[in-house]
């Protein structure tokens, strides 16, 4: 054999392997990352951050300041990659004129879980089986020719959210598409060196062109007094619970149920499973929003809003429960009980749909 068959072999031998390495070691994921707060008067700065890799990938935080509202930025930013596993972020407190230091170290096997899960969002145009919560996608290293061919109804990881509230909280969430799930809850500390500071203050001010005058005006002009995360913190009570939607009417499918909560997680309840929802841990639903019908040309969607004092103040009377809500015979309203007993939302409305499900009347 000459060298060049040798050559030839031997490429061809180290590319089947890899083939093979690559087919049992998924490629790292890739998602965007985003800095939200808890609003725009508690905004913070990243002064040195990373985010730190199982696969010892470099990644970061995106330039800039927090934007957005309690667990989404609202922007976008170059896609990061690798496994997940802590952060180390000195950040500028804006609305405290102080400087924090997060070094966080998340749950490796509970994030590497949630790595290989893809979450339904939608129904499939592609495949004809029953809709799951989730997918491993390990177990499946096709779904998305099969699930995702025409459009996407499952979402793997897309997006590491930070959450910044006064004190040094900080919650961090996983995203899939429009499903978010909260990762934990990690606490940064407040730096006290003088000598520390003095660095962090000027390396802000020349990375984010900021003048020593300007620094200290702005320091006074946004400081607030007394801060407190306890709100944040509060939104974080969980309760168990399930969400159960009815109707008298004998013609009647529910098809998608839409919770976002206080603690800012989002997820989305398909068929078949939306008809009789696990009780799970779960915080107080800010919004739900549902879609059903009745018949051909009578579709709809309900929307119903919850105030978090009331609400918290009734479900930690409660103990296990479902949250009922009974849609009226002649679809234009429904009530909200908690098991059996009427529970005031804060908001309820009901529209004409033109959403079309594969169950749709015809």
């Amino acid at each position: 054999m000459d060298k060049f068959k040798i050559i030839f072999f031997l490429t061809s031998l180290f590319q089947l392997m890899n083939c093979q390495k690559m087919e049992k070691e998924p490629m790292a994921p890739t998602y965007n990352v985003q800095i939200s707060h808890t609003d725009n008067k508690h905004l913070i700065t990243p002064v040195e951050d990373s985010l730190i890799t199982l696969e010892k990938i470099s990644a970061q935080l995106p330039y800039g300041s927090s934007s957005g509202n309690w667990g989404s930025s609202g922007k976008g930013f170059t896609e990061q990659s690798g496994t997940p596993i802590g952060a180390d972020i000195k950040y500028y407190a804006e609305s405290e004129s102080a400087f924090y230091h997060l070094k966080a170290n998340f749950p490796i096997d509970k994030v590497k879980e949630f790595v290989q899960r893809a979450y339904a969002v939608d129904e499939s145009e592609s495949s004809k089986e029953s809709m799951k919560e989730f997918i491993n996608v390990r177990d499946e290293p096709d779904y998305r020719k099969k699930y995702n061919a025409f459009a996407k109804s499952y979402y793997e990881m897309s997006d590491l959210i930070f959450g910044f509230a006064p004190n040094g909280m900080v919650v961090v969430w996983l995203g899939f598409g429009p499903t978010q799930i909260e990762l934990g809850q990690y606490q940064a500390e407040k730096i006290t060196n003088e000598s520390e500071i003095k660095r962090l203050k000027e390396k802000y001010q020349k990375t984010y062109r900021v003048d020593a005058t300007l620094f200290e005006q702005l320091a006074k002009e946004y400081y607030l007094p007394n801060e407190s995360p306890e709100k944040w913190l509060k939104y974080r009570t969980r309760y168990n619970w399930s969400p159960k939607i009815s109707s008298e009417n004998k013609n009647f499918k529910l098809f998608s149920i839409n919770t976002e909560y206080y603690n800012g997680e989002r997820d989305i309840l398909l068929r078949p499973f939306v008809e009789n929802p696990t009780v799970k841990e779960k915080a107080i639903p800010r919004e739900m929003n549902f879609f059903w019908e009745t018949g051909k040309n009578e579709a709809f969607e309900g929307r119903v809003f919850f105030n978090w004092e009331k609400a918290n103040e009734a479900f930690k009377n409660v103990g296990n429960f479902k949250l009922n809500i009974k849609i009226d015979p002649d679809n234009n309203s429904f009530q909200v009980y908690l098991n059996n007993q009427p529970f005031q939302a804060d908001s309820i409305r009901i529209y004409k749909s033109e959403r079309r499900f594969k169950e749709s009347f015809k």
